[in-house]
């Protein structure tokens, strides 16, 4: 074996996290080792002398968290997890990008233990770590006491070029800037190098100034590899507490491959096995055997541990004087680790009185956000610039909100001031950010968070949600204004395949309940699903409430779809399917087409995703293969609709974009009406009788 030179314990550190990297991506034949490369050294001081963490206990609620928002430079982080002590044993290092492995192409945060967030598509870690910092200020805000500092962590991570061109990372960086996050610190990967290219052909701007234009506070280190000026900027970095910080440290990407550093060829592609064995070359590492790990290095690693085991006992100490002294605070915050909801947390759930006229779901669930706040300390949340029309502010529980930007400044507040321990986050028009946000309140654990805006506008979401979706993070988000019923404010505002693409995301429940009970069950749903995000697609216009003495009770929502009321004898010539607020067409139908002796059940099936889930027998049972006869009623496309009416089954839906008229006139237009269902009705049970 070649040996090295006489080098410093830091350098054949960060020398190991890049040959690691480029072996298993080699190994691959697929991967990113520009990253890696260049950005080896910054990774390994702050993972070595800054990072708060147990290797041994990946779930330590106050640990650092660290995320990758460049995801492709995922080897730089299966690296790091498997030198630390992680559960990264080196065969996994060896079958990076392979099936079955837990070190897929990006983090994955289900699959790999150590990994805060799943990253990848640029910007999102980038607002998923804003979500954390946000996490972490409340609880602090919420828990700490002088003396018992029981949360106290930092949120760290690599950003890229590309993280920093999406508009998601300008949202979430505008709104950390505002709300003076000063426990955020970001380390930016400057390299001047995309996929495609060098940022000269497309990004040009003075990114220092646009971040110190944010609130950030900001630091340039001109060489990546200069270990002591990182270090002081990571040690002023944390001494700054009313700002989130950049560091922008300079690097080359792909550093020391003789013939791709610094150019895009060393961003997406493995460098080959000849580039590897001369870059080995250039960093006096030996060529054979590939993973090599000198062994006074992986001794300096795994100190981690050690470090990481003391730093948790004391914590615990330090949490069980807290319970001595408040009790009922410490109470609260275990059961908020775990997950746990408070012993009758629904207790205050109202039951909504039978109204014809009734209420709109989007007020029926404001009534119960404010039932249920209270027993919930872990729900915070808020809109896009909405309250006042998704009904979604908390009141009495104050704003989220720096104490030092907005002391004597209550305008604007929701009863209760601004501070840190406030439950209503104004995120301003800022969707995408305000998705990715939740997203990284989510991975803090305990945390339930809601984002709210109009029903359309869950398109600027759309990345973040599928995201949330994959990682099977309890979000939830209440979407209102949700169909053509809306009116005046015209197509731009109307939902129309909106219900259709979010039903398309695997894991995500979507629930349009038909009224206001309904909506509680849905409600209730939402919070008890621990495991899965859940989209409330709630109506701005009245909806009667129906009267569950001649209905079925609205708890059958929890099977996705229910006989509402059924056809004498059950045996129906038709079923009528509807969801929100079109189900009280079908009830009305139902009573006509049995004046023309007609048998009708007519079914609520507020949510597709609940319904699949249940057997086969269930199914068949309230959509009964014999009844070929079936009519939807849905204010959307009918993309999806097939399998629930079947081959000989009809359709009344929306398939071209709305129009600006009052709401009543739209849905007539449009024809959402008893009189059309009815039509439609008997048109099919003709052609089923042919």
């Amino acid at each position: 074996m070649k040996q090295f030179k006489k080098k410093s314990l830091d350098e054949l550190c960060v020398n190991t996290i890049r040959m690691l990297s480029i072996d298993a991506i080699q190994k691959a034949d697929s991967g990113h080792p520009g990253l890696p490369l260049g950005a080896a050294p910054m990774a390994y001081l702050l993972w070595t002398r800054f990072l708060k963490h147990n290797p041994k206990n990946p779930k330590w609620y106050d640990r650092d968290r660290f995320v990758l928002s460049a995801g492709h430079g995922s080897m730089l982080l299966y690296s790091l997890l498997h030198l630390t002590g992680y559960a990264i044993p080196m065969a996994q290092v060896k079958q990076f990008r392979q099936w079955g492995s837990i070190t897929p192409g990006h983090p994955e945060s289900e699959l790999t233990p150590g990994v805060e967030t799943t990253t990848g598509p640029l910007g999102q870690g980038f607002a998923n770590g804003v979500g954390m910092a946000i996490a972490e200020a409340y609880l602090a805000a919420r828990y700490n006491h002088p003396g018992f500092n029981i949360i106290d962590h930092y949120t760290y991570g690599i950003v890229s070029d590309g993280d920093l061109m999406e508009g998601v990372a300008s949202e979430a960086a505008s709104l950390a800037g505002h709300l003076q996050l000063g426990k955020l610190i970001y380390f930016y990967d400057n390299n001047h190098i995309t996929l495609s290219a060098s940022t000269h052909l497309s990004f040009t701007e003075d990114r220092k100034k646009r971040f110190d234009a944010y609130g950030w506070h900001t630091q340039v280190v001109d060489d990546g590899n200069n270990l002591g000026a990182i270090e002081t900027a990571i040690e002023t970095a944390r001494r700054v507490t009313n700002k989130p910080s950049l560091i922008l440290v300079k690097t080359i990407i792909g550093y020391g491959s003789p013939h791709k550093q610094n150019t895009f060829e060393a961003h997406g592609s493995p460098l080959g096995e000849e580039e590897v064995k001369l870059t080995k070359q250039n960093l006096d590492w030996p060529e054979k055997p590939t993973f090599y790990i000198p062994p006074k290095v992986g001794d300096f690693f795994r100190k981690a541990i050690t470090r990481g085991n003391q730093e948790e006992k004391k914590w615990h100490a330090t949490v069980n004087a807290y319970a001595k002294k408040y009790p009922k605070l410490a109470k609260e915050f275990r059961q908020l680790m775990k997950g746990e909801l408070q012993k009758d947390w629904d207790e205050n759930i109202p039951i909504f009185s039978t109204d014809a006229k009734g209420i709109a779901t989007r007020d029926a669930s404001e009534k119960v956000m404010q039932a249920i706040n209270p027993s919930l300390p872990g729900f915070i949340g808020g809109s896009a610039d909405l309250n006042t029309s998704t009904k979604t502010a908390l009141i009495n529980f104050g704003n989220f909100e720096s104490p030092k930007r907005a002391a004597g400044d209550l305008q604007g507040s929701v009863d209760g001031g601004w501070n840190y321990a406030g439950r209503n986050i104004f995120y301003g028009i800022r969707e995408h950010a305000m998705g990715a946000i939740s997203n990284g309140l989510a991975t803090v654990g305990g945390i339930i968070p809601f984002a709210a805006t109009f029903l359309v506008f869950s398109d600027y979401m759309r990345p973040p949600i599928r995201l949330a979706a994959l990682m099977k993070l309890q979000v939830i988000y209440v979407f209102t204004h949700d169909s053509i019923a809306l009116g005046e404010d015209g197509p731009t505002h109307q939902p129309v395949e909106q219900l259709a693409s979010l039903r398309a995301i695997p894991n995500l429940i979507v629930i349009r309940p038909a009224d206001a009970n309904e909506t509680a069950v849905a409600w209730k749903i939402a919070i008890e699903e621990r495991h899965n995000p859940v989209a409330l697609i709630l109506t701005r216009q009245k909806v009667p409430t129906l009267d569950r003495n001649e209905f079925a009770s609205a708890k059958g929502l929890s099977q996705g779809a229910y006989i509402l009321s059924d056809a004498p004898k059950g045996k129906p010539d038709i079923i009528l399917i509807a969801t929100g607020s079109e189900v009280s067409l079908i009830v009305a139908a139902k009573q006509k087409l049995h004046a023309k002796k007609i048998s009708v059940r007519i079914v609520s099936m507020p949510s597709w995703e609940l319904f699949e889930a249940q057997s086969q027998k269930y199914r068949d049972s309230v959509l009964p293969p014999s009844v070929k006869a079936r009519l939807s009623i849905e204010a959307g496309v009918s993309q999806g609709w097939e399998r629930y009416v079947g081959d000989n089954g009809d359709m009344i839906s929306v398939e071209d974009f709305g129009a600006s008229a009052p709401g009543p006139i739209v849905m007539q237009k449009y024809g959402f009406t008893v009189e059309n269902v009815c039509k439609r009705a008997l048109a099919l049970i003709k052609k089923i009788k042919k």
